[in-house]
């Protein structure tokens, strides 16, 4: 028996102790020296020697052991990434990354081929410290990636430098070289035979990969591949769902576009049997098509809705008149409304600035029924006009003879004569009437005092008859256009157009405030033009109720319409009050006050507002034939501040205040003012 010194065991459990703490395999080689440096037997070294040699290849196998666990614990890791189904981007990230851990090299990389490019790209990399490396894109069959490519097998280089066996490029070349990396190894991403990527695993100092690190390298690509395919069948079956959901969202859209049809043609079927209105057609197409309708005559003035400026829509109106189908303008949609070849108004659609064919559709049969509609009315409103007509002339012919009668017989016909209306009389503004002379104007203006409308009418009628070319019929067929859709009646009388307009008739289409004469014979003038083709002169009468204040009305008007004419004002509308000194002439009840108030308003509020003297200043100044020092005697005041007093009556009146039309005004109004006791 040998000496406990002698014995091997303390050697033999010192071997077991480091391979129970995982040491490194040169801390067993020490413990055959420390054996020997203690003058162990022979034998005694032989057997650690033995024990050593054993303890090495159980060493060797507990870490093959363990890494072959950590390599599975990766793949199951990896399926389970997989098995997750998340996004594809961090799934190869993990990939690539788990291959650098195994095979402890200094960088791993995927790259992917680009179809539309015809190359192919990093699309991960883990470990990599170059910009250039990162970026770098491949032609196909170039480098080792391109063998891999081609031939479907992995390869590996212990250094890429110096390999001869792949096609080198500069490109690739100097990408490698700034990465720094010597040993590569690449494998390929199979599917179905097909190559659909290349997993890399590089070093930056030389390298020998194993078999089993080239085994493991393949199966983390085929977890890629499997990736990249439930990607692809993910976004294939995304794909197909979303065309599933288009197909199902047209089907309902078309479902709901024929019913909506069905709606529209029963709602406008009746709407129209009962006998609606525009506005109605225009509120039941908006509530089918969702958005706001708005409807405008041929002349752009709004039937039903917002209104919208003629220019504006011009071109579309245009576009639409000459394809017979609506167009887009902007975020609107506009519609012609037709009646085979005369346009009656147009249809505007706005909120919708996308339709389908089917609410297109819609709304162009809205436009033909509004047409229908139109067309319906104009000939209901050409024929009681005609009918009513006859009522005007008898009216403005002899409203003494009977006007109970005539009340009777006008409420018979929708036309309320007891209740107030706005006269309105209308002339063709001729050249010749244009240009009247002066001459004209002083007989023109003695016969409208005299209150003679018949002679006023044959003195200028002579002058029309010489160079007239405006047609009276066309007149009158603004008139009733201008008229559609309100109560207002229209008549041919004499040689002008007479409208009755009730006051409290309203609309866009008509005076915001009929009661207004002079607003009223403006706007009239206008429209009447723009629907007549030609200058069109309008004289208004003051507001009236019953036949006979009703013909006093027309007379009043005929000859503001005179006097329009001889000014040289043709073409324009007015009233008596808007015509200054000559209208407190021609009208009935001569508004002494409403004139004095238009010439010397300005005044008269800067006199009681600060206490001053203007208008007894102008007063003094007219009486004394414009002398400012006889105006200053008047006065008892300097010189100075007579001049300083005009200046301000400049500043308030205007600088013509002293030409001679305006001087006769103002001193008119100063005489009347003064009559007045004012």
């Amino acid at each position: 028996m040998n000496h406990p010194d002698e014995s091997a065991a303390p050697a033999l459990r010192r071997l077991l102790d480091l391979l129970a703490s995982g040491a490194a395999t040169e801390d067993f080689a020490d413990v055959l020296a420390d054996a020997r440096h203690r003058g162990a037997p022979a034998a005694v070294l032989a057997e650690i020697d033995d024990a050593t040699w054993q303890a090495l290849r159980v060493h060797r196998t507990l870490r093959q052991h363990r890494r072959r666990e950590a390599e599975l614990t990766a793949l199951f890791d990896t399926a389970g990434d997989l098995a997750a189904s998340r996004e594809l981007d961090t799934v190869l990230q993990a990939i690539v990354r788990r291959a650098r851990m195994l095979l402890g090299t200094d960088t791993a990389y995927l790259t992917l081929p680009d179809e539309a490019a015809g190359d192919t790209y990093m699309r991960v990399t883990d470990g990599s410290v170059s910009v250039l490396f990162q970026n770098l894109r491949l032609s196909l069959g170039d480098g080792l990636g391109g063998l891999v490519a081609q031939t479907a097998r992995p390869y590996a280089t212990p250094d890429y430098r110096t390999d001869e066996r792949f096609h080198h490029t500069g490109t690739i070349d100097a990408g490698v070289l700034d990465e720094g990396l010597v040993a590569i190894i690449g494998v390929p991403l199979l599917l179905g035979g097909q190559v659909i990527g290349v997993l890399f695993a590089a070093d930056r100092s030389a390298r020998a990969f194993s078999p089993d690190e080239v085994a493991l390298l393949c199966t983390l690509a085929a977890h890629a591949a499997i990736a990249l395919d439930t990607a692809k069948s993910l976004a294939d079956t995304r794909a197909a769902l979303a065309e599933l959901n288009a197909a199902n969202e047209l089907v309902r859209a078309h479902s709901a576009a024929v019913q909506r049809a069905e709606q529209a043609h029963d709602r406008l079927t009746d709407l129209v049997l009962r006998g609606a209105e525009v506005p109605d057609v225009a509120a039941a197409v908006a509530a089918l098509l969702g958005g706001e309708i708005a409807v405008l005559d041929a002349e752009g003035e709004p039937l039903a809705g917002r209104s919208v400026p003629a220019a504006e829509l011009a071109g579309a109106v245009a576009a639409s008149r000459a394809e017979g189908r609506s167009v887009r303008h902007g975020e609107q949609w506009v519609c012609a409304v037709l009646a085979g070849h005369d346009t009656l108004g147009t249809m505007v659609l706005r909120g919708r600035p996308d339709l389908d064919d089917a609410d297109r559709r819609l709304f162009e049969r809205a436009s033909v029924v509004t047409a229908l509609l139109l067309l319906l009315r104009r000939s209901v409103a050409e024929t009681e006009n005609r009918v009513r007509g006859e009522l005007v002339t008898d009216l403005l012919t002899a409203p003494e003879r009977d006007p109970a009668g005539l009340t009777a017989r006008g409420r018979r016909l929708g036309v309320d004569l007891a209740r107030p209306h706005l006269v309105l009389v209308a002339e063709p503004a001729t050249a010749a009437t244009t240009a009247a002379t002066a001459a004209a104007t002083a007989t023109a203006t003695a016969t409208a005092t005299a209150g003679d409308v018949t002679g006023t009418a044959t003195a200028g009628g002579a002058g029309r008859g010489a160079g007239a070319v405006a047609d009276r019929g066309r007149l009158a067929g603004a008139a009733r256009r201008y008229l559609f859709g309100s109560r207002g009646v229209s008549a041919e009388h004499g040689e002008a157009v007479v409208l009755l307009v009730p006051v409290e008739t309203g609309g866009a289409q008509h005076p915001e405030n009929p009661g207004d004469p002079e607003e009223a014979a403006r706007q009239a003038a206008e429209r009447l033009a723009r629907l007549a083709g030609f200058p069109v002169t309008v004289g208004a009468g003051r507001p009236a109720a019953g036949p006979p204040a009703l013909a006093a009305s027309y007379a009043e008007g005929l000859r503001c319409v005179r006097a329009l004419r001889v000014l040289g004002r043709a073409g324009e509308g007015a009233s008596a009050r808007a015509l200054g000194f000559l209208g407190v002439l021609l009208g009935d009840g001569h508004d002494v006050d409403g004139f004095v108030g238009a010439a010397l308003g300005p005044l008269l509020e800067y006199d009681a507002r600060r206490g001053t003297e203007l208008v007894r200043t102008l007063r003094a100044y007219f009486d004394c034939g414009g002398s400012l020092t006889r105006a200053k005697d008047e006065l008892h005041v300097h010189v100075n501040t007579v001049v300083q007093r005009l200046d301000r009556v400049e500043a308030l009146l205007g600088r013509d205040w002293n030409h001679p039309e305006r001087s006769l005004e103002l001193q008119l109004a100063l005489r009347l003012q003064l009559l007045a006791g004012d």
